[in-house]
């Protein structure tokens, strides 16, 4: 999409570059990348790049500012993860977009998904640096947003995630984190950060107070920087030292709530030109003619477990009445394989990552990218290809360019 860039790369890449990147990627992150990580960049103009940006910010602030959407958003919330003392913000929002070609040939944002809660905001700006350094790139090009640059960005992280306490009373906490393939992001973050990963397991709930250990010793846990999704927790019946329902004396760094609030529940609310038509399964008078045109999700699900490209009837029909609420029917966008690769047009759907901090404003802050060319872009549904997976969207900002 920035012709002269993919020329560069394409005509300078070697596998050679790729290994010695992917060497350097597990090294500065000390851990092994254990998901796919593409042999590309996707280099994106900044015309597109703040189009998105403008897109995400006004989805998200017409959802956080419609009392009638949070008083449905809120029904959606089971009462086990239902956390006291919600704030009237997310801090954490991502927002999906997948590209389509116009029939002028140019190229437009279509809303996927979007999600109040985490990402790999740690990782992201690394794999950035790594692509540029590795490949030569130029410097000006740059997956950070809103004329950031590192250290401002890994500023304003760092007052999201620590709020006002010392770091040693602030937990990322996650679900066996050892075994996510995010390992990576949650080391990243804590050396940024210089707070402990902590397993929700091993969390000690001590009246209304919760406690890690660190060094031999219990330390108060003020402030929780959550990394632990709800499905999974339901999935696997972890049975955790405290109910997140329970009147704690903890700050969240990142509601819980807004994981509900914030997710494919929202699509069916939200009225703008870049959202395809979703509508709730359960208030699906008759099935579409043209099901091959329409996709199947769970509301709550992550990384793309349960999606269902072009259903059948049976399939549709299958889901019993009482779970239909759990579900939606989204039309399907049309990626425009725009990337050009030794394999062949390859498709991309960017995620534009913001920070909302306490008595702040919503901010964009990074970018990252899936590639694929298969159904969809997770890793299950692009096995055993190549320059797919995990990327950067490098765009060149406009005042750069000045």
């Amino acid at each position: 999409m920035i012709p002269h860039l993919r020329e560069y790369y394409n005509t300078n890449f070697t596998e050679a570059k790729y290994r010695s990147f992917l060497k350097r990627l597990d090294a500065v992150c000390g851990a092994h990348i254990e998901f796919r990580i593409s042999e590309t960049p996707v280099f994106i103009p900044s015309e597109l790049m703040q189009a998105m940006v403008e897109s995400g910010s006004e989805i998200v602030l017409q959802l956080v500012n419609n009392p009638e959407y949070h008083a449905a958003a809120g029904r959606t919330i089971p009462h086990d993860f239902n956390v006291p003392h919600e704030l009237e913000h997310p801090m954490f929002i991502a927002v999906d977009f997948g590209i389509v070609q116009l029939p002028d040939g140019g190229f437009a944002p279509r809303l996927i998904e979007l999600q109040g809660f985490p990402t790999l905001f740690a990782f992201q700006p690394v794999q950035s640096m790594l692509f540029k350094e590795t490949f030569g790139l130029p410097h000006e090009a740059t997956c950070l947003l809103n004329d950031m640059d590192l250290e401002q960005y890994y500023t304003l992280f760092r007052t999201a995630v620590l709020g006002t306490h010392d770091p040693e009373n602030v937990v990322l906490m996650e679900i066996d984190p050892d075994r996510q393939k995010t390992r990576c992001d949650f080391i990243l973050t804590d050396r940024i950060c210089g707070t402990q990963t902590v397993n929700i397991r091993d969390v000690v709930k001590e009246g209304s107070k919760l406690l890690y250990r660190r060094d031999g010793r219990l330390v108060p846990i003020h402030r929780i920087y959550n990394r632990a999704i709800a499905d999974e927790l339901s999935k696997i019946d972890a049975q955790l030292p405290f109910s997140f329902c329970d009147e704690l004396e903890v700050e969240w760094a990142g509601h819980p709530n807004w994981f509900f609030r914030i997710s494919k529940f929202s699509l069916p609310f939200i009225h703008h030109p870049t959202v395809p038509k979703t509508i709730f399964l359960n208030e699906l008078k008759t099935l579409p003619d043209d099901l091959q045109n329409w996709v199947m999700k769970p509301l709550f699900s992550f990384a793309g477990s349960g999606v269902i490209v072009g259903p059948t009837r049976e399939e549709l029909q299958a889901v019993p009445d009482h779970m239909k609420r759990g579900y939606i029917l989204q039309e399907k966008v049309e990626y425009g394989a725009f990337v050009q690769t030794p394999h062949g047009g390859t498709k991309a759907e960017v995620r534009v990552m913001f920070i909302w901090p306490e008595g702040g404003s919503l901010t964009p802050v990074a970018n990252l990218v899936r590639m694929g060319r298969g159904k969809m872009m997770g890793v299950d549904h692009n096995k055993n290809m190549a320059w797919v997976g995990s990327s950067s969207g490098l765009y060149v900002p406009l005042r750069a360019k000045a």
